[in-house]
């Protein structure tokens, strides 16, 4: 793929994951509507229980339109102190959590008005992990149809994810649930760490 266009989400998917290490130009959606439940505001981790959700909460009213850059995050909750522990939970047993664990931290002890700016500095700490190059556009107004690119923005909603064919590798928890494909990036770092680039440009993303 050469240009691809996909929303920034909280530490995104291996899917979106896999579309960013094989495009030539990444776009970033900044300019559409906020939609609830997707992977705006949510990532999932591998837990001992299994897939655990973990999701910002937002100030957000159905009755009024939003862009999705104007959303929020809520105060009314500890959340950063939360999803921290749940990460340490998940990965502190991972081969290479150690490795990238302050990349990760500092994220959940700094205070962060809006969502994006949030899912932005995500973005950034993955691609640190990942040493690959902070390139990317973001859009200048919405538009519903595309020339040029490949339309990745279906991969921010969860509830109609595309089963993809992504190579199993291994997780701290396999032994117990078996394989879980396509969690957060998160899960692919803290278990392959440098391997983990190899293993996203290895792997062929299923589109609409």
């Amino acid at each position: 793929m050469k240009n691809i266009l996909l929303h920034p989400t909280y530490f995104p998917s291996i899917a979106t994951f896999v579309a960013i290490a094989n495009a030539e130009q990444v776009i970033l959606e900044v300019c559409d509507n906020y939609q609830k439940q997707t992977y705006r505001n949510r990532m999932f981790i591998y837990d001992a229980n299994g897939k655990l959700p973990l999701t910002i909460p937002v100030v957000y009213s159905q009755k009024n339109r939003q862009l999705y850059k104007d959303i929020v995050i809520s105060e009314d909750e500890n959340w950063q102190d939360l999803h921290w522990k749940s990460i340490q939970s998940a990965y502190s047993n991972s081969p290479f959590f150690e490795f990238y664990e302050d990349d990760i931290k500092h994220l959940y002890t700094s205070k962060f008005k809006f969502l994006l700016d949030f899912n932005f500095k995500c973005l950034e700490a993955v691609y640190e992990c990942l040493q690959i190059p902070l390139e990317y556009k973001t859009t200048e107004v919405f538009n519903k149809t595309l020339d040029n690119k490949h339309d990745c923005r279906f991969l921010v909603d969860n509830r109609k994810e595309i089963p993809q064919d992504f190579k199993p590798y291994v997780q701290v928890f396999d032994d117990k649930h078996g394989f879980i494909p396509n969690l957060s990036i998160l899960d692919l770092i803290c278990n392959e760490g440098p391997n983990a680039i190899m293993y996203l440009e290895s792997q062929q993303l299923k589109l609409q």
